[in-house]
């Protein structure tokens, strides 16, 4: 274990404990120090405290930072299709089928494993053993672009772009219906489903604000639409459950479309295509772009799309 002790200054006080350690901690995200917070390894005056403490004149905060653990993970030689990489970060295109995470049921021949593998020992650690660089996530059938962390520092400053609605995502989808707007916004806080554990859905009790945009790219043949969305908020399966909201699920999805779906395919129709962001060393802003995946493409055509 090491600890670390604060002393509240005179300019310090009324601050929100989490708020107050972020500033004394660079390299540590706030919400990875609420979680120390909640697992109680941070005390005032020696007694536990919640996250929106306000810290007064000389209270003496006590944090004491847990080891971290061996990564039990194997590293595993894959083919990656790296878009770009430094010595920061790395910007991985994903191929469907594969999970980003070791998650139960999935330890091996994810995207964890192989960056592992490609990284060696260079990754950040801010978001635990299991997902090591891992800043975001898409989801296991989504294709496309996401950013992996090769230290600490680029995961806190890639955390918080994202956080603050900073980081530029942009995603094409194909969805059942016709969309009647040629634009628009769709707002509703997501959380977990109340029956089904292993949906999400619009909870309006337990959710987390949640905003995506959508604008309609083609209008495709049997009633199908290509669509460009922007997300302004990352939450789980949030482009997935917004569009079934508002009866349009996407194509494929097995979880929120109908269950005989219009033809067969690996999974939704849903692309990361774009992802641009502040760098957390130079300051410059880069963008990505990544092309459709050759199942998403053949779709298209299937649907009337012309080229």
């Amino acid at each position: 274990m090491n600890n670390q002790e604060f002393i509240v200054s005179k300019e310090e006080i009324g601050e929100r404990l989490d708020k107050y350690l972020t500033s004394k901690l660079s390299d540590v995200t706030r919400s990875h120090i609420q979680k120390w917070i909640v697992e109680g390894h941070v005390t005032i005056n020696l007694l536990p405290v919640k996250s929106n403490y306000k810290v007064q004149l000389g209270d003496k905060v006590i944090l004491t930072i847990p080891l971290v653990k061996d990564v039990a993970i194997t590293p595993t030689p894959m083919r990656l299709d790296i878009v770009y990489e430094d010595p920061d970060l790395l910007i991985i295109n994903k191929p469907v089928d594969m999970v980003v995470h070791p998650a139960p049921g999935h330890y091996e021949d994810t995207l964890v494993n192989g960056i592992m593998h490609h990284c060696k020992s260079s990754l950040s650690g801010i978001n635990g053993e299991l997902r090591p660089g891992i800043v975001h996530r898409i989801d296991k059938d989504t294709t496309g672009l996401l950013v992996v962390c090769k230290n600490d520092h680029s995961h806190v400053h890639v955390a918080e772009q994202l956080k603050e609605h900073k980081v530029d995502r942009l995603y094409e989808a194909i969805v059942y219906n016709n969309v009647k707007d040629e634009e628009g916004t769709i707002e509703g806080p997501i959380g977990r489903h109340p029956i089904n554990r292993k949906k999400m859905a619009i909870n309006f009790k337990n959710g987390k604000d949640a905003i995506t945009h959508y604008k309609v790219l083609n209008r495709l043949e049997h009633g199908f639409t290509h669509i460009e969305l922007k997300l302004e908020t990352g939450r789980t399966h949030q482009i997935r459950v917004h569009m079934a909201s508002i009866n349009h699920p996407l194509l494929g999805d097995p979880l929120y479309g109908p269950r005989n779906s219009h033809m067969k395919l690996p999974g939704q129709m849903l692309h990361a295509k774009t992802l641009g962001f502040i760098h957390p060393s130079t300051g410059q802003y880069m963008s990505f772009t990544a092309q459709r995946p050759i199942d998403f493409e053949n779709a298209l055509l299937r649907l009337g799309y012309k080229k």
